[in-house]
C-alpha cells in the first residue's frame, strides 16, 4: 500500500534547510508549487507515534512551525530572519503511522517587525490541524546559504 511507503510522494525532496533537531525529528521534505511557493511534508514513521499509534502532537507542531516560518521567511528576497513569537494550533483530527502529512500555508504579511501566517495540516483531503503564528523579525536577512535550491524561489 502506497501510504505505508516511508518515502515521500513524487516531487518531494529533502528539506532545503535543516538543523540537528529537525534531523532527529524528521525527515522533512518540500515540493515546489507551480506558483513558486512550496509545501512542507513528513511521512509519519513508527518513531513519530504516540502511545495510541497516532502522530505525536509534537511532530505535528514541529511541522507547522517550520512550514509557517520558512514560507513566511522565503516570501521575500532576501529571505527574512524570523523567530517564532507565538504559535497557536487546534487539532481536529489525527494522522496515523504511514500517513503523509502536508502543511498548506497562507502568508498574510511580513512587515518590518512582525510576520503573520496561517496553515492547515492535511492528510489527503482532510484538515487535521489548523494553526496560526506570529514571527518577530530580526534585522538583516538569512545567510545566502539558507536560500532555496537554485531554481526554487518563493513568488
Amino acid at each position: 500500500m502506497a501510504d505505508q511507503d516511508p518515502a515521500p510522494p513524487a516531487g518531494f525532496e529533502p528539506l532545503f534547510r535543516s538543523s540537528p533537531f529537525l534531523e532527529t525529528v524528521g525527515p522533512f521534505y518540500y515540493r515546489k508549487e507551480p506558483d513558486g511557493s512550496f509545501v512542507v511534508g513528513v511521512r509519519v514513521l513508527p518513531k513519530h507515534a504516540n502511545a495510541r499509534g497516532s502522530a505525536h502532537g509534537g511532530l505535528l507542531l514541529t511541522l507547522i512551525d517550520i512550514a509557517l516560518g520558512y514560507r513566511a521567511a522565503f516570501s521575500q528576497r532576501p529571505p527574512a530572519a524570523l523567530t517564532t513569537a507565538s504559535l497557536c494550533a487546534d487539532f481536529a483530527g489525527a494522522a496515523k503511522v504511514g500517513d503523509w502529512v502536508e502543511a498548506r500555508v497562507d502568508v498574510h504579511k511580513v512587515g518590518s517587525r512582525l510576520a503573520f501566517a496561517n496553515a492547515f495540516l492535511m492528510v489527503k483531503d482532510e484538515r487535521i490541524v489548523r494553526a496560526n503564528a506570529v514571527f518577530s523579525r530580526a534585522s538583516g536577512a538569512l545567510p545566502e546559504s539558507t536560500s532555496l535550491p537554485r531554481g526554487h524561489s518563493e513568488g
